[in-house]
C-alpha cells in the first residue's frame, strides 16, 4: 500500500531510542515492573513520547496520562463517550494526542489541553465500520486502517496532526478476501514502512501482509476468526539481505497459551519468513522492536523478550498485556492491559 507522506524525523527519532535503549539493555533480560492497577479500563493504546510523557487508552471512555514515567496517572472519562472504546492512541507531546473509537460509528477525536476537552476530528455512521489502528510518520501525517467495507479495507489519512481526515478513495482501497479483516488488539497492525509508505498485516480465515501495492500470504495460523497476525513491527534499517526487517505475531486468542505458528521475522523485506527456534510462549496481541537484536512481545498469557534478533524468545512475564510501546525520544518501555493494568520494563 503506497502513501504520499514525509517523514523526515522518523530516522532520527529511532535512532535516538535505540541508541539510549542499547546504553541501558547491556545487562540482559528485563522484568516487568507493574506501575498501576485497577481503574476499569480495558487499555490496548499506547503512546510512549518520551521517558516522562505517556498516554493510554481503553474501554469505557477511558484516557490515562503521565508525566512523570509513569509515577502519577491523571484518569479522563471522555465526555460523551463513556461506553466508547479507544483502540488507539497516539500523543505528540503532555497536552496533544488524537484517539480512535471502534465500533459504529466510528470517531477520531483529538485533544490540544492535555485531555481535559476532546474534539470529534472524525465520524463515520457506515453500517459495519470498524477502526483497527493508527500510525504517524511525524506529528503531521498520520494513517487509520478499518475493517473492510463493501470488501475493501478502509483508510483514512491526516495531514495535519489529526486535525482533518480524508478518505481514500473506495477503488485505491486494499481488496480483502472474505473472512479477512484486521485485530484492534494493541494498535500496532499497522507501521511506517518507509518514508511515504504504510504496512499492515491482517487476521481471520486469511491472514495476509500488505506490502506497497502487493498482498502476501503469511505462514501464521490462521483459518478462523479468532486467528491471525494481530501485530507487525518495522526495524527502520534495510539489512545485507536488502530489506526492511519486520517481525509479526499472533496467534489464536480462544487458545492464549498455545504457540505454534503464532510469530515470524523476515530480513529481506518479506520475501521469505522465519519462525523463531523458540517462539513467543502463547498468543501474542502486540510486538515492539527496541534494537536490531532485542525484541519485546506480549499478550494474554505474559511477555517475551528475544536478544537475538527474533530467533529465541524468553518468557520473562506472565503478566498479562495487550499492548508494548517503546518511547519516541528514549530508551523506556511501556506496557498496558485489562484493569487500567500499566507496567514497565526495568533492568536490574
Amino acid at each position: 500500500m503506497t502513501t504520499n507522506f514525509n517523514r523526515p524525523l522518523l530516522l532520527l527519532i529511532s535512532l535516538f531510542s535505540i541508541l539510549g535503549y542499547q546504553a541501558m539493555a547491556q545487562k540482559g533480560f528485563p522484568i516487568v515492573e507493574t506501575l498501576t492497577q485497577g481503574t476499569k479500563t480495558s487499555l490496548r493504546g499506547l503512546s510512549v513520547v518520551n521517558d516522562n510523557i505517556v498516554w493510554v487508552s481503553g474501554s469505557n471512555g477511558i484516557v490515562g496520562r503521565s508525566t512523570n514515567a509513569g509515577k502519577n496517572w491523571k484518569w479522563y472519562t471522555v465526555n460523551g463517550f463513556e461506553k466508547n472504546d479507544f483502540r488507539d492512541i497516539e500523543a505528540f507531546d503532555a497536552v496533544t494526542a488524537v484517539i480512535i473509537s471502534v465500533g459504529e460509528p466510528a470517531y477520531i477525536l483529538k485533544t490540544n489541553d492535555g485531555g481535559d476537552t476532546w474534539k470529534v476530528v472524525f465520524e463515520n455512521k457506515t453500517k459495519g465500520m470498524f477502526l483497527d489502528a493508527m500510525e504517524f510518520w511525524n506529528e503531521q501525517s498520520g494513517i487509520v486502517i478499518g475493517d473492510p467495507i463493501g470488501g475493501r479495507f478502509f483508510i483514512t489519512r491526516s495531514f495535519d496532526g489529526g486535525s482533518t481526515w480524508q478518505d481514500i478513495p473506495f477503488a485505491n482501497r486494499p481488496v480483502a478476501d472474505t473472512g479477512e479483516a484486521c485485530f484492534a488488539a494493541s494498535g500496532t497492525n499497522i507501521r511506517a514502512l518507509d518514508k511515504d509508505e504504510a504496512v499492515f498485516v491482517s487476521g481471520g480465515t486469511e491472514s495476509r501482509i500488505f506490502i506497497r501495492n502487493s498482498a502476501v500470504e503469511l505462514p501464521i495460523v490462521q483459518g478462523k476468526e479468532t486467528t491471525g497476525a494481530n501485530s507487525i513491527s518495522v526495524y527502520d534499517e534495510h539489512s545485507r539481505k536488502g530489506g526492511k526487517r519486520m517481525i509479526v505475531v499472533g496467534g489464536d486468542f480462544n487458545a492464549d497459551s498455545v504457540s505454534q505458528k503464532n510469530c515470524f521475522y523476515t530480513d529481506d523485506g518479506g520475501k521469505t519468513w522465519i519462525a523463531p527456534k523458540i517462539s513467543p510462549h502463547g498468543y501474542r496481541s502486540c510486538v515492539e522492536y527496541l534494537s536490531k537484536k532485542d525484541i519485546v512481545t506480549c499478550g494474554l498469557n505474559g511477555v517475551d523478550y528475544s536478544l537475538d534478533g527474533g530467533k529465541n524468545f524468553t518468557w520473562i512475564s506472565k503478566e498479562s498485556f495487550h499492548v508494548c510501546r517503546i518511547a519516541k525520544y528514549g530508551p523506556s518501555i511501556f506496557l498496558a492491559g485489562q484493569n487500567g493494568k500499566i507496567g514497565r520494563l526495568i533492568w536490574k
